[in-house]
């Protein structure tokens, strides 16, 4: 484990060398993602040593909070980077990616990991209530939008205008569901997210044995390494295009999978360690609050901004355009899917190896879909709409980006 934090630190230098000094660039832009990804990995995990570290004094409601916000600084990051570049569509693949990794990925393996000799371990049952709730809400600010770009795809002349004012309506609501969430768990209503953890004489619980760091220490490191982070995240982001061509993987599938996985490697680590010392109360606090800040905050906090980057004309955000809440079936249906078997296999406040098991297994044949998209626009992944007949015989196509039909004869 310490050698690869050490050759996860020595990528840092390496990428950026890479970047900015080789003379062959066919072979650059793979290197520095591949090195850019490995540097961000042992950072993520710094970052949740730190807040491992402040959440010990807080409790796990806090605790979980500290954890899932500082855990998604790195997906945040490389969300508003990839939005100023105009790569709406890989920012969105993240996101996705991003849930469904907490979910699932960290999630179940939280649940193997920490429930593996033992029959069962606990959690708190009102905060998973409450977090089922806001689940389907998030759920419900990407299927709406979906729908609606279904349903009048071919009819609505001025479809990206409208796409793009029910996204900006609906990110500021979801804004304020996750303010009002954060009022409920954390003021109001503490005493239903307030249940310690489980503590056995074979599972100590407390950061005693890995040396407690003082809050001034854990500070800085979640400074340098948002820091750092923010840096790899312009690298990683920029040779996404060239990579996914280069290796022959669609860049949806990069989103989703690879950088997700790259993201969430501060929760990954963070939930595995805590639900081996049975703290499965702050270990599922983090994989709930680290999936709703990304679908309640996270998400709509880019909408808004990506606003602002078209208006300022940041990068190329003005010829991509601003970054809707229209994500595509397969995206939607994914998390969907997701959200509806987590909530019924975590209702009960009770978890084991097994129904870890069966989130990595659905995990995985996600993972195996996405990778299966066409890499062509014109394959058919939600870019172009498909033709229509018209009144003359010809086909009427309708250019949803500039909201006019053509007709071809």
């Amino acid at each position: 484990m310490r050698l690869a934090k050490i050759l996860g630190y020595a990528c840092i230098p390496a990428s950026v060398c890479v970047h900015w000094l080789a003379h062959d660039r066919s072979w650059e832009p793979t290197v520095t993602f591949v090195l850019a990804g490995l540097a961000i990995i042992p950072l993520a995990s710094l970052m949740g040593q730190a807040t491992e570290q402040l959440s010990e004094r807080t409790g796990p409601t806090w605790g979980g909070l500290l954890n899932a916000t500082f855990g998604n600084a790195a997906e945040l990051i490389i969300g508003i980077v990839a939005v100023s570049k105009g790569f709406n569509e890989i920012a969105k693949a993240s996101l996705t990616g991003s849930i469904l990794g907490n979910l699932l990925l960290v999630g179940g393996g939280a649940m193997v990991f920490g429930g593996w000799g033992r029959e069962r371990q606990t959690f708190s049952r009102g905060s998973a209530e409450a977090n089922a709730g806001l689940l389907i809400v998030a759920v419900a600010g990407m299927l709406l939008p979906a729908i609606f770009d279904a349903s009048f795809h071919h009819r609505d002349q001025m479809l990206k205008e409208h796409e793009n004012g029910m996204s900006t309506g609906t990110s500021v609501i979801l804004l304020l569901v996750y303010a009002a969430g954060l009022l409920f768990s954390l003021r109001t209503h503490t005493h239903v997210f307030s249940s310690r953890p489980s503590e056995t004489p074979e599972d100590p619980v407390g950061v005693a044995s890995l040396g407690v760091w003082s809050v001034r220490r854990s500070v800085l490191a979640l400074l340098f390494a948002s820091a750092v982070v923010a840096v790899l995240s312009e690298l990683l982001v920029g040779a996404v295009d060239q990579t996914a061509e280069l290796i022959g993987w669609n860049k949806i599938f990069v989103g989703v999978i690879v950088l997700a996985i790259i993201g969430n490697a501060a929760e990954h680590s963070t939930a595995l360690m805590l639900a081996r010392r049975n703290d499965m109360d702050t270990a599922m606090s983090i994989v709930f609050q680290s999936s709703l800040q990304i679908a309640l905050f996270v998400t709509p906090a880019l909408v808004l901004l990506s606003k602002a980057f078209v208006s300022l004309n940041v990068g190329h955000a003005r010829a991509a355009g601003p970054l809707n809440l229209v994500f595509s079936p397969l995206e939607v249906v994914a998390v969907f899917l997701t959200v509806i078997i987590v909530v019924i296999l975590l209702r009960n406040g009770e978890t084991n190896w097994f129904e870890g098991t069966l989130l990595l297994s659905v995990y995985a044949i996600l993972a195996i879909t996405f990778f299966y998209i066409p890499s062509e626009p014109a394959a058919g992944y939600d870019e172009t709409a498909p033709a229509l007949p018209s009144r003359d015989g010809g086909r009427a196509n309708l250019d949803s980006g500039r909201g006019h039909v053509v007709v071809k004869q």
